[in-house]
């Protein structure tokens, strides 16, 4: 943003000038500004046409429309006061069903030609999730490529009618739980918090899920002060709590460089209040000089 306002006001100048000065045109260098949300990821899948685009929009406009229906009635009725008492669960997803699991998107290097790993979503033989896959830390002959081996799932970012983007607000929460069944690897659990700038895009919070092999299901709880800030895979100098009123997506990332197949077996993702938890944020941050500790 901060290169666009200078770009703007250079521009600026180089009009209201060149009347009475000759001035030497440079070529434009984008130094910070993000141009895509996916880090030029999906620079290579084609553009609908503008009659695709239509066509796809006048299929969904009755779904749309009862969404927003939906939203005027809950804005109109308001929030009922809930009383959050201590061991009671939320349930945010539970993965039981096929239409559960189409809310989550899988994806690994295989799938930007950056490495040979593979993963899938699908549901187990006792109807709970089962993200399984491999993990290859080889790295391809590109001269490119530095370091490869991960897979990941990740939810769909919540939206409003009209696709409209939308937040989870999780302020009334302290705790993320899951009840899992892994195979003794250790997995990442990650929350994003894509805020409206482009410098936060790809803020998250991670924390380590560890699980142990053999038949018995885990219940893992952990606190939302745990959790650290990371952006672009680079854990961040300055760190800060996560803002869960921004909370758009939360993911479960395998990529602990051991080669080889991996399952993890999920029953649900749900959220709970604890009062006896008050630890605002787990790491200490010191006061440093300005411009020594950069986000």
């Amino acid at each position: 943003m901060i290169t666009r306002i200078i770009y703007n006001l250079w521009h600026l100048r180089a009009v209201t000038c060149s009347t009475t000065s000759h001035l030497i045109h440079t070529s434009h260098v984008i130094l910070f500004w993000e141009p895509d949300p996916k880090g030029g990821y999906l620079r290579d899948k084609p553009k609908p046409k503008a009659i695709e685009l239509i066509r796809d929009g006048l299929k969904e406009l009755r779904s749309e429309i009862m969404l927003w229906k939906d939203e005027m009635k809950e804005h109109i009725e308001g929030d009922p006061i809930v009383a959050y008492r201590r061991g009671e669960i939320d349930i945010m997803w539970q993965f039981s069903q096929p239409a559960a699991l189409s809310q989550w998107v899988t994806t690994s290097d295989s799938d930007h030609k950056e490495g040979y790993s593979t993963c899938e979503l699908s549901l187990s033989k006792g109807g709970n999730g089962l993200f399984t896959g491999t993990v290859s830390t080889q790295v391809p002959k590109d001269g490119r490529i530095k370091r490869a081996g991960y897979c990941n799932m990740r939810s769909m970012r919540p939206r409003r009618s009209f696709k409209r983007d939308s937040y989870f607000d999780w302020r009334m929460y302290s705790h993320i739980v899951l009840r899992v069944r892994g195979d003794g690897r250790s997995y990442m659990l990650n929350i994003s918090t894509m805020g409206y700038y482009d410098i936060m895009w790809n803020d998250i919070y991670s924390y380590v899920l560890f699980t142990r092999g053999g038949p018995y299901w885990q219940v893992s709880k952990i606190p939302f002060s745990k959790f650290f800030l990371s952006s672009k895979g680079r854990i961040q100098d300055k760190q800060n709590p996560i803002p869960l009123d921004k909370v758009t997506h939360v993911g479960i990332s395998a990529g602990d460089k051991i080669n080889g197949p991996f399952h993890l077996e999920i029953d649900y993702i749900g959220l709970e209040f604890d009062p006896t938890h008050t630890e605002e944020f787990a790491y200490e941050m010191y006061t440093m000089p300005k411009y020594i500790v950069g986000v």
